[in-house]
């Protein structure tokens, strides 16, 4: 389990993240949503470690954040960044070995070259591992860094707005591998999403914010309300049922 406790963050005189109190199960999807600025990308950041805490307290499991070595919490937690562009000459295959560095220091075990080669067949890039980066659509490169996150080999994988311009199968596609990933795998997923319908679909638990609070969080049957999205998104969004999934209208 994550657990956050009492964590506020501020950038110059700007509050971005206010008292943030708030536990993430173990296994399966959880969501952040919110409009633009309401904290979400840096509440990741904070728990990945990606930046340092100012004040309260966070815990992966038995590890406090801040406490713990970074490599004890790399081999704990992962994380995909939003801006995550990797060197285009890479090969898919390079790019997807960086996710071993934690274990292996740049000296490569057998363990490590299997890891890889799991993690290439995971996301169906086996065919692409000897191509360059610069040679792949987005949704490809996309899935090879996020491949690059299941290499770390990781009980928690933490993914900043990944499907960013990705068209709606990619998205689809992406998206059923992370579902697969959590059941089959028993990896938890933290994800930040900006469509709620993915959201709605794909996780099983969803945390709205807005202006560096938590609003609510749930099952996406008890967020995705016309009253919960109109008080985060200031919006009024028609919400239907369809064979038992919840979906906004757009």
């Amino acid at each position: 389990m994550i657990e956050i406790s009492d964590v506020s963050y501020r950038i110059g005189g700007a509050q971005i993240l206010n008292g943030i109190n708030l536990a993430l199960p173990k296994g399966g999807i959880s969501a952040l949503i919110g409009p633009n600025g309401a904290g979400k990308s840096t509440l990741l950041s904070l728990v990945a470690r990606l930046m340092p805490l100012q004040s309260g307290q966070v815990t992966v499991d038995d590890l406090t954040v801040g406490a713990c070595a970074n490599n004890t919490l790399a081999r704990k937690l992962a994380i995909l960044p939003q801006a995550s562009d990797a060197a285009p000459l890479l090969s898919v295959h390079e790019l997807v070995s960086f996710g071993r560095y934690p274990y292996h220091k740049g000296r490569p075990t057998a363990q490590d070259h299997a890891k890889v080669e799991q993690a290439l067949a995971t996301f169906g890039l086996m065919d692409l591992a000897a191509r360059r980066l610069d040679t792949l659509s987005g949704g490809q490169r996309q899935r090879a860094q996020v491949a690059m996150t299941f290499a770390q080999d990781t009980d928690y994988i933490l993914l900043d707005e990944p499907l960013n311009n990705l068209d709606i199968a990619a998205s689809r596609s992406l998206m059923q591998v992370l579902r697969d990933l959590a059941a089959a795998h028993d990896r938890t997923i933290v994800i930040v999403l900006h469509d709620i319908n993915y959201a709605a679909a794909y996780a099983d638990l969803i945390v709205a914010m807005k202006e560096g609070k938590v609003v609510a969080s749930g099952a996406p049957d008890d967020i995705v309300t016309e009253e919960v999205l109109k008080d985060v998104f200031g919006t009024d969004p028609k919400v239907h049922r369809i064979d038992g999934k919840v979906m906004i209208e757009v």
